[in-house]
């Protein structure tokens, strides 16, 4: 499994959270039954208060799992999906 760190950005306009329906929708996608059934482990989740920025460190297979996995969020914004490693790997090799 490789790890990644994902960035989903939107408007204050096409806030998630402010939909009755779609807000509910995007919280049982990032449930961890439903990751699963994209082979995707979500490790940790937050969203910086009032910037409308969600990010998760999650683990797959291969990237494009999390992109697809991250598609109903392409709805209300952009998405970015970056390979991320822990800081002992990073020390292991030397190097970011």
């Amino acid at each position: 499994m490789s790890l990644y760190v994902v960035q989903h950005k939107h408007t204050d306009a096409t806030c998630p959270a402010r939909n009755i329906e779609m807000g509910p929708m995007l919280l049982t996608h990032l449930s961890e039954e439903n990751a699963g059934k994209f082979g995707v482990k979500i490790k940790s989740e937050a969203v910086v208060d009032g910037a409308h920025t969600l990010y998760l460190i999650v683990e797959a297979a291969d990237k494009r799992k999390v992109e697809k996995f991250m598609e109903p969020f392409t709805r209300a914004g952009s998405v970015e999906v970056l390979p991320a490693s822990v800081c002992e790997a990073v020390v292991e090799r030397g190097s970011c």
